[in-house]
């Protein structure tokens, strides 16, 4: 999907194209302005935690909890025009920017934007991988766009394709409606509702075994990971579960969702005020008898929905006040941002 994503991007060149020039020509007209970027941003995380324990002569024993430093690594590419309100505060792009209008579901300019930005980091200790991948095309009265989305902190991934018309009531406000295309694993799926508490047969599927005269929980490798019921029911059981759970869903196969979605587009921008909000409501699906689809687990139609707001309000020359934010749900997944302030220049 994600060579198909760059595919898309480059197919109505080759398809237009009627010669080494004009294609040429193509490229360059839509390449034009695009940053291609990499970069490594990095810090200290949490820090050291000392721990106390009792050794069995009765003495403390000290210990040190370590928290791995955190990084990012970002690479990418993106043709996106920066609408009025955007400021573009650094000389090259990090792969830090993170701007709520990249949500939207059209931007400033007609035609083609773009968008590919993978992140690898590890936050607090956890690895996580992040991708933003999307094209989009506006045109005066129908809008295309495809995207992959990839949240390792929020836990969402999806692929999404929509097809809009566009009816315009005036230069700033805009409604659209269509059909979209969702690609993802079976959300709403739970293993462990086919599962009975305590889930001790999951634990001794996996190779885990107790020891009825020592209280002792054991690995397959034969090491104690639980001295006492107490610690594995608190701790280590747990992790199994998080363990089964998403072995399971890695055994389903990717479940297909076509719905009908319907939106609006607002924005409005002067040097001292400005508002650019958006939303899109997918509220029908089309039936699915697919047994682990969202549709049957959750027996019908549901709502889903994404919306952002970006404001701000400039009192006078020195004060000023902002707020930005976006808000998604997709399935049983609730995934958001925002930030808000004021700012003062003293003189």
């Amino acid at each position: 999907m994600k060579k198909l994503l760059i595919l898309l991007l480059f197919f109505p060149l080759l398809v237009n194209a009627q010669g080494t020039n004009k294609f040429k020509t193509i490229l360059k007209k839509n390449l034009k302005f695009a940053t291609f970027y990499g970069a490594a941003n990095g810090g200290n995380s949490l820090a050291d935690i000392n721990t106390y324990y009792l050794r069995d002569d009765g003495s403390i024993g000290y210990g040190t909890i370590s928290t791995p430093f955190d990084y990012s690594l970002a690479f990418g590419i993106r043709k996106i025009a920066r609408l009025g309100y955007e400021n573009r505060a650094n000389v090259f792009y990090d792969g830090t920017e993170k701007s709520f209008a990249d949500a939207s579901t059209i931007g400033r300019v007609k035609g083609l934007e773009f968008l590919f930005e993978a992140d690898y980091k590890r936050q607090q200790g956890k690895n996580f991988v992040d991708h933003q991948h999307f094209l989009r095309y506006v045109a005066e009265d129908w809008i295309v766009k495809i995207e992959y989305v990839q949240d390792g902190f929020a836990d969402i991934k999806y692929y999404e394709s929509s097809q809009r018309y566009r009816y315009n009531i005036n230069k700033e406000l805009s409604f659209n409606g269509g059909i979209t295309q969702r690609f993802s694993e079976p959300y709403g799926f739970n293993p462990l509702e086919t599962q009975s508490y305590p889930y001790t047969n999951i634990a001794l599927n996996q190779g885990y075994n107790y020891n009825f005269g020592t209280d002792q929980w054991l690995n397959s490798s034969g090491n104690v990971v639980a001295e006492n019921s107490e610690v594995w029911r608190a701790i280590v059981l747990p992790q199994v579960l998080d363990e089964y759970v998403e072995n399971e869903k890695d055994l389903l196969p990717n479940q297909w969702n076509h719905s009908l979605v319907i939106g609006y587009d607002y924005y409005h921008y002067t040097k001292e005020f400005w508002v650019h909000s958006w939303a899109s409501v997918i509220p029908l699906h089309l039936p699915s008898k697919a047994e682990y689809s969202y549709y049957e687990l959750n027996e019908g139609q549901w709502v889903d929905y994404g919306a952002g707001l970006i404001f701000g309000y400039k009192f006078n020359k020195s004060l000023g006040v902002f707020l930005e934010g976006k808000y998604n749900k997709y399935w049983n997944r609730n995934w958001h941002n925002f930030s808000v302030g004021f700012n003062y220049v003293i003189i």
